[in-house]
């Protein structure tokens, strides 16, 4: 209808009115999010304030951290097709009710998930018009081969943040705020990290001796490439492990990113993952999410 407002529209005329609040959340702006993505992850954000009490305009918090890892893994679900745990999955769903992405792209794992894309033609491709059966997809699943190589420059940025962040705190030790160091050093190269949260008895896979403890499990992604996981007593005490695992990382020469093969509901998959130097003596814990669309992995647990 004309003279209506577009979603667009109301939320620039909300932040034109409030300049500081609008300059605050454009820090959250990841350095390779296109003008379209950051949009609809900005929209994310504000209307989803709300539903964090505790958090506070310009003020660092461990509820501004969960809203901003939320925003990304909604956002990478939607422009990327990622999928996460199913309780991760629900959440970003009712979080996301109601934000209207223009002309988003359509991705099976997605398909009856976060966000309403309009109809769908019958025939799609892999679909043949006679049967209507699906043709197994020829692409392989995981990361694409040039990944690493596309991801690399940034993490030779974040290695240097983390480096004088690290010189100027007096050098790694136990007693330092983890998460908060990675996190600032991960804002200052203009990206965000994802922090994907499961209780540790729905997590399979798990060395002998945690598997009936309780508590929760932390997995940390930037870019989409994993940088370290942590167990804890609650969400907070496993962010900081898995923070505390991750700054290890770079405490070598050089990081590198490389796609290796980890464990995945089960599964064998290719994931993204930053390494040192060091030779590791066993293997990487098992996902917790899985940022690549995977159909052959998706039919397996359908």
């Amino acid at each position: 209808m004309a003279g209506e407002k577009s979603e667009e529209d109301t939320v620039s005329e909300y932040l034109g009115q409030n300049p500081e609040l609008a300059q605050w959340v454009d820090t959250f702006r990841s350095y390779c999010e296109s003008n379209k993505q950051w949009v609809a992850r900005r929209e994310f954000i504000l209307r989803n304030m709300e539903a964090f009490p505790t958090l506070e305009h310009g003020v660092p918090s461990s509820s501004l951290d969960r809203l901003l890892s939320l925003s990304m893994v909604w956002a990478n679900n939607v422009f990327l097709g990622c999928y996460y745990p199913q309780a991760v999955m629900d959440k970003i769903k009712e979080m996301g009710d109601g934000i209207v992405v223009q002309d988003a792209p359509v991705h099976k794992t997605t398909q009856d998930g976060i966000q309403g894309r309009g109809k769908r033609s019958a025939t799609t491709e892999g679909e043949s018009d006679s049967g209507g059966k699906r043709a197994k997809s020829s692409r392989k699943s995981g990361p694409l081969p040039q990944a690493p190589a596309e991801h690399q420059p940034f993490f030779n940025r974040l290695y240097k943040a983390v480096a004088w962040k690290l010189v100027s705190a007096g050098g790694f030790g136990p007693n330092l705020d983890h998460f908060e160091i990675l996190r600032s050093c991960v804002e200052s190269c203009k990206e965000t990290m994802a922090c994907v949260y499961v209780p540790l008895k729905d997590i399979t896979g798990l060395p002998a001796g945690r598997t009936q403890k309780e508590g929760h499990v932390c997995e940390i992604r930037c870019q989409t490439v994993y940088i370290g996981t942590g167990y804890g007593r609650d969400e907070a005490a496993a962010k900081a492990m898995a923070s505390k695992e991750a700054l290890k990382v770079f405490q070598g020469r050089k990081v590198t990113v490389k796609i290796c093969r980890r464990r995945y509901k089960g599964k064998d998959v290719e994931d993204l993952v930053l390494l040192d130097e060091q030779p590791r003596s066993q293997g990487f814990p098992p996902a917790l999410s899985y940022p690549f669309q995977d159909e052959q992995l998706e039919e397996g647990s359908s």
